[in-house]
């Protein structure tokens, strides 16, 4: 039924609730959950009540009700008191409606925050109920849903209060409808309450208990489901025998690797050998790799690709971006070196001229690994036998690109996927973005890479860096300075890129010291003689917004310098810093803090300077941030949207709902018991079709 049929709702709050809300069914109305509860079950004295108390609820008597101003400066000023005290209400919105009620002697219960001002006890624009009929002495409240709100809903009278009331008509009407989504077994087994008790109790908890029991089924459930629909495409997908067959290592991959000036680490080495178990095993790799800032992740797509080459097929590796794709060219070309292999480089700004041979070699399969962006994805672009796409920030490119490169496999089987990231995931999100891949993670850095210092400074340490810079400069190193702005913004007052610039300039003058500048507004002839002078040492100092954070390789930097490192997030912060202590030389990342700084952005930043582990700092990030805000892990949101489950505050829930699902498809992987049949018509819902983030399709 729709919601505009219910009780109190009609066709404009209906509408109301569709585009705030995306509330269109009595159905979607019990599934809106309340995102916290107000505790109105208890009555507190005046006299007991201590500012920055949190909410508090009083029941009392109008003493005088005053108003004083004139237009948008009039306030309402109310006395009120029990017997213990007195205390003021403050009203600047609403106030005729409210003069008019709070007459002098009548008695309601008063909800709100209380705080001091001019020595006196008062509580701005509190909540106003009638008192209770069986008077305060009986009285016994509950616990009160707070759900998500806008200015255009409370504008449109949809208040907290009406929210309540409409969710009591919706269930009253349609509680009796809800049919159970998991089986009597789950239940029982899992412990878990009966829907309908869930719904009502999440809305309307009969006290804290019910409460917890009531949360802790809603969002089991949902993360069993969406694990369910993943790991259901994972059973599916190696099931089928439709993968190549790559039974050899080959000549190339021994040559490379034989040829290597160091030793793999073990965890290098270990990763290797779960890529070529998948590549025998006859079914499609689907693998997300995962290692830090420099772990060595480019020495394990090389090696894989390798593979590919020496069972007579083609590799791809795409990257994000021209300056990476290039630096990739730059380093896999080396290690090609003892293998004979053709290699190339496809991106956009290669010329007409030079991609005529390239297309040609693609075709008649002499070119066994091509390196580029999103051009390998041209309609122009065709593989003799593509065997294996490896995608390194994956993340960065949409779904129909990269079902354009899966289509590009020649053979009847697709290409194996290998997605790499250096963003490290919490294991939460992977599980839930890739949660039906096979997940492979470099835990070891590779010997000699030196711990980067990370020190935290405010404005007044600035001259101490400058002086700092120049003695490293002296030295031989040269240094990164990363702004989070490109314009000058009316709203935020933070340094932007043109200011700074101008600033190092004039700091580290020509002909003494030179000074480069990237940024995303420049063309890409513009930004690669930049990034260029400074990766061949030309430049001393590279300032730049975040286009560095991926990928760029310049071993003689040693000192990275992050502008209002209060804008960024953990995530980006850490990749940042990946950009130094590539070289042999002790390496610096200074965290420039703006002048006024949150309690929650110094934590960050603090904890930046605790640890160098990235898979540490991106679980802080997302308890601290959310999931949905992880700059840099999941641009294009979440895979699914969850109604009341928290990928930051749930890990528990999911690896459990997880490990049940493994073990309820391990039975029955195509849910076609007869006991399942709610569970299949459940993943059949839209919500239940997922994006799927691992395989490029």
């Amino acid at each position: 039924m729709e919601v505009q049929f219910l009780p109190g709702v009609g066709p404009k709050r209906a509408s109301l609730l569709r585009t705030e809300l995306g509330v269109s069914t009595v159905g979607d109305l019990l599934r809106t959950y309340p995102f916290r509860y107000i505790d109105r079950s208890s009555v507190q004295r005046i006299s007991d009540i201590q500012p920055g108390n949190a909410l508090v609820q009083v029941l009392a008597q109008v003493v005088s009700a005053e108003l004083t101003g004139k237009g948008a400066k009039q306030r309402l000023s109310v006395l009120v008191r029990d017997s213990s005290g007195e205390m003021e209400l403050v009203f600047f919105k609403g106030i005729k409606y409210t003069y008019d009620r709070l007459k002098p002697g009548s008695v309601f219960l008063f909800f709100g925050r209380p705080s001091v001002f001019g020595g006196k006890l008062n509580m701005v624009h509190p909540e106003i109920d009638n008192p209770p009929t069986e008077g305060a002495v009986n009285f016994s409240g509950v616990l009160t849903g707070v759900y998500n709100s806008t200015d255009r809903l409370r504008n449109g009278g949809v208040t907290g209060k009406v929210m309540n009331k409409l969710v009591a008509e919706a269930i009253d009407l349609a509680i009796g409808d809800v049919e159970e989504t998991l089986p009597e077994y789950v239940l029982k087994e899992k412990g878990l309450v009966p829907l309908k008790y869930a719904i009502r109790n999440i809305h309307f908890p009969a006290d804290q208990n019910a409460l917890s029991r009531a949360r802790y089924r809603l969002k089991w459930e949902e993360l069993f489901l969406l694990q369910l629909s993943l790991l259901k495409q994972k059973y599916i997908r190696s099931r089928s025998e439709n993968g190549i067959m790559m039974p050899k290592v080959g000549a190339a991959f021994n040559a490379c690797f034989n040829a290597l000036p160091y030793e793999l680490t073990s965890a290098q080495k270990r990763v290797i050998k779960e890529i070529r178990g998948d590549l025998m095993s006859g079914h499609q790799m689907n693998r997300l790799l995962q290692g830090d800032v420099g772990s060595g992740k480019t020495m394990v797509a090389v090696l894989s690709a390798l593979i590919a080459v020496g069972n007579g097929y083609q590799a791809c590796i795409m990257a994000p971006t021209e300056v990476l794709a290039r630096q990739h060219f730059a380093n896999i070309k080396k290690y090609l070196e003892p293998t004979g292999v053709r290699c190339e480089l496809l991106i956009g700004s290669t010329t007409k001229g030079e991609r005529r041979p390239i297309h040609e070699g693609l075709q008649d399969g002499s070119v066994g690994i091509i390196i580029g962006t999103h051009a390998l994805i041209e309609d122009d672009v065709v593989f003799h036998n593509l065997g294996l796409a490896i995608i390194d920030e994956q993340h960065r490119f949409g779904v129909e690109q990269r079902s354009k490169l899966w289509s590009k496999g020649a053979t009847q089987a697709p290409p194996h996927v290998l997605v790499m990231t250096a963003t490290p995931i919490p294991r939460t999100l992977a599980m839930t973005f890739y949660g039906d891949l096979d997940v492979s993670v470099i835990d070891e850095m590779p010997p000699g890479r030196k711990p980067v210092k990370t020190m935290l400074i405010g404005e007044g340490k600035r001259p101490q860096m400058y002086s700092f810079i120049r003695r490293e400069i002296a030295a031989g190193r040269q240094v990164f300075i990363v702004y989070p702005l490109i314009f000058e913004s009316e709203k935020l007052d933070y340094q932007n890129l043109e200011a700074g610039y101008e600033e190092i300039v004039r700091r580290f003058p020509d002909p003494e010291y030179k000074v480069a500048i990237v940024h995303g507004q420049q063309t890409s002839e513009v930004k690669r003689f930049n990034m260029d002078a400074f990766a061949s040492g030309r430049a001393d100092i590279l300032v730049s917004t975040t286009v560095i954070e991926v990928g760029v390789d310049v071993p003689n930097a040693s000192i990275m310098v992050i502008e209002n490192a209060e804008r960024f997030g953990l995530a980006q912060l850490h990749q940042l810093r990946g950009r130094v202590g590539r070289g042999s030389e002790k390496s610096y990342c200074v965290l420039m803090h703006g002048l006024k700084v949150s309690k929650e952005s110094r934590k960050r930043l603090e904890l930046m300077c605790a640890t160098e582990n990235g898979f540490d700092l991106a679980e802080e990030d997302m308890k601290m941030r959310g999931p949905g805000d992880l700059e840099g892990t999941q641009q294009s949101g979440l895979p699914i949207s969850l109604n009341i489950a928290s990928l930051a505050h749930d890990g528990p829930i999911l690896s459990d709902a997880r490990s049940y699902a493994e073990h309820l498809l391990s039975k029955d992987p195509t849910l076609e018991r007869p006991e399942h049949a709610s569970l299949a018509s459940e993943l059949r819902k839209d919500k239940y079709s997922i994006k799927d983030y691992s395989k490029i399709s």
